[in-house]
């Protein structure tokens, strides 16, 4: 294997850290900026906002540009971004680091896969998008429970640091081994936009959006959650978040494995009914005998993270096998419906916060994975009528 996959993997790994690791510090950022937990959530719906967004819009302005100059260029921004977020003064100013933080993450990552591609033969290109997209799941088993220890030791601030430290390594060695002249190609916004008019496109990204919405509304505000539900406090969360992870990568491996043996659209069904299920246990968490409440917590956040992390590979699937000749465009395409549903799932549990109790996270979850599971059952019999022929 090209080592510099490895290299790629390790800036997917460090962004995708900073993208998961912020909910745990959201009570702590709250605390020292004197403002509200749901306000500190915005944090996350601007950046999932400005990654959904600007993503798209960033890769068709640089889409010729050397590949090497953009990773460095994002990398440089990216560890900027947290530096000023770790010295931030303001709520402010650590939103617009926040923001800055997107736009680079959301450019690394379209072009870390583009670049991984021209670095191997026609024959191992499956596994070198792989290699980097890795990056993101180690983030989710690993990354995001280190960096919550990291916060219960040194503060969120050193978080930050720790992360814009990994940045930088990743920055430097890529610049030594990434070779130059490796230039893509330019694809328009209209012709990136035009391939959600593909029939099944749009039910299939509403799928999506729902199903982290849902999602999100929980895991955005997994602090409050923990502390409430089941009286964990901030030492427990780099454990919980581990549990979460652990499951991730069975997940992730078991979802795609599941969408060849059994097809993917029964997969993803299958998933969405489970995740309801799950998510509305939430709820009842803080109705068992306390010495019961944190062990079914950390189970229940385990198996959330199989049943979830089985979605996204089983929904890619899906997506190829519906538009194979504009996988690209389309698989980007569910990239920000996935961002909105991010941000749509931390503005709806910051609503649930402000007139209601963290245990009514779990409900309030549930019923857009439900939602997700009726366009999908919509869709799927829509395209069996449009296929049986009239008499």
């Amino acid at each position: 294997m090209d080592k510099r996959l490895i290299w790629l993997a390790v800036g997917s790994f460090t962004i995708s850290t900073e993208g998961f690791v912020i909910s745990s510090l959201l009570p702590d950022i709250a605390a020292d900026a004197g403002i509200s937990l749901p306000l500190a959530g915005s944090l996350i719906t601007v950046f999932a906002l400005a990654y959904a967004i600007g993503a798209p819009v960033l890769a068709t302005l640089t889409g010729e540009w050397d590949r090497r100059r953009v990773i460095l260029w994002t990398l440089g921004f990216f560890v900027l971004g947290n530096v000023v977020a770790a010295l931030s003064s303001s709520f402010a100013m650590l939103m617009l680091a926040r923001i800055v933080m997107a736009l680079s993450s959301g450019l690394f990552a379209a072009t870390a896969q583009a670049t991984a591609v021209a670095l191997v033969d026609e024959h191992h290109r499956a596994r070198a998008i792989a290699v980097v997209v890795g990056g993101t799941t180690v983030a989710v088993a690993a990354g995001a429970p280190l960096g919550a220890l990291v916060a219960a030791f040194a503060g969120w601030r050193g978080t930050f640091y720790a992360i814009a430290i990994f940045g930088a390594l990743a920055g430097a060695v890529l610049a030594w081994r990434l070779p130059r002249g490796l230039s893509g190609t330019r694809l328009s916004l209209r012709t990136r936009l035009a391939a959600a008019m593909r029939p099944g496109v749009r039910p299939m990204l509403a799928t999506t959006l729902l199903c982290l919405t849902g999602a999100f509304t929980i895991f955005s505000y997994i602090a409050p959650l923990a502390a409430e539900t089941a009286g964990l406090g901030e030492m427990a969360l780099p454990g919980l978040l581990l549990a979460f992870g652990v499951g991730a990568v069975i997940g992730n491996i078991a979802g795609g494995q599941a969408a060849d043996r059994f097809g993917a659209a029964r997969t993803v069904g299958w998933t969405l009914g489970l995740l309801a299920v799950i998510l509305a246990l939430y709820s009842a968490v803080p109705l068992l005998p306390h010495v019961l409440a944190a062990p079914a917590l950390f189970a229940l956040t385990a198996l959330w993270g199989v049943v979830g992390w089985a979605f996204p590979p089983a929904q890619a699937s899906r997506i190829v096998r519906l538009a194979p000749e504009a996988a690209p465009l389309v698989l980007s395409l569910n990239g920000s419906a996935l961002y909105f549903g991010v941000a749509l799932g931390a503005v709806v549990g910051g609503l649930v916060l402000k007139f209601g109790t963290a245990a009514d996270l779990g409900i309030a979850s549930a019923l857009f994975s439900l939602a997700a599971l009726g366009v999908l059952a919509v869709s799927r019999l829509s395209t069996r009528s449009a296929a049986i022929p009239a008499e």
